[in-house]
């Protein structure tokens, strides 16, 4: 193939591939929406539907809760130490405990609790989809009227947000335990301290972020997947690479999210 005829081509590779990108955000975008709609109407909390909803619950959360919370305890306790040690190496023993609390409360733990969920249960979670349209089971659906987003992908993505939730939530108080022994140790001596720098910190408009955030990485991290799981096409699957642009786009918006919640919390 000549110069030229790469010069050519070009321009039309890049179109098309920026129009595979915009479809893919409009389906992700308008999947989201529709999703947030069934998952407000009563009609999908029937007794079948509450019965699958609570199984995938579950299956999502349970198994990964304990083994979260080990992860989230150590990776506490390590940047404790680390920034404690430097803040004393500074002399700037006074502002430690205020910005481990910030670090790892508001920055690190819900950022990690939705990339955990996302790798443990969202993502399988939409492979088990993709074998579904494989196997026509989600066509054979359609077919006896039952609606495919209804049936298998809205208890998904509910669990999903359920996990990210409960292991945010979790990790929080995790952190919480794991800072205060970290600076404290087994004393009730820094109590009084520890709960004013958390109250200091722990401000109405900096709760009312922190709140958002985690509520906007759980739906990121439940949707998203599902989203590709349902218009990936099977053909393009098969061929590798199209499951990683799906979580590069997920990624993307969890960095946005983040950068959102910075600027709204420091500036």
């Amino acid at each position: 193939m000549s110069w030229s005829e790469i010069t050519l081509r070009t321009p039309g590779r890049m179109w098309a591939s920026l129009g595979r990108h915009a479809l893919a955000w409009g389906r992700g975008i308008y999947l989201a929406a529709v999703m947030l709609v069934l998952v407000a109407s009563p009609s999908s909390y029937g007794h079948g539907a509450r019965t699958l909803m609570a199984r995938q619950i579950y299956v999502q959360t349970a198994p990964v809760l304990a083994g979260f919370t080990a992860l989230a305890a150590l990776l506490c306790a390590v940047i404790a130490r680390i920034v404690i040690v430097t803040a004393q190496s500074y002399g700037l023993s006074r502002y430690a405990l205020d910005l481990v609390v910030r670090v790892m409360v508001i920055e690190l733990i819900p950022l990690t609790a939705a990339l955990f969920v996302a790798m443990r249960c969202t993502i399988p979670a939409g492979v088990q989809v993709v074998q579904m349209r494989a196997s026509g089971q989600l066509a054979a659906w359609k077919a006896r009227g039952i609606d495919p987003i209804r049936a298998a992908l809205v208890p998904r993505a509910a669990a999903g947000v359920f996990a990210a939730i409960t292991l945010a939530a979790l990790s929080c108080a995790v952190a919480l335990v794991t800072v205060y022994l970290s600076v404290y140790g087994f004393s009730l001596a820094g109590f009084g301290i520890y709960t004013r720098v958390f109250g200091q910190v722990f401000t109405p408009s900096l709760t009312l972020v922190f709140v958002l955030k985690t509520w906007f990485f759980s739906l990121t991290v439940a949707i998203m997947p599902m989203a590709s799981a349902l218009y990936m096409p099977l053909a393009r699957r098969r061929q590798g690479g199209e499951e990683l642009g799906g979580f590069a786009r997920m990624f993307a918006v969890l960095l946005l999210i983040e950068v959102i919640s910075l600027m709204g919390n420091y500036y």
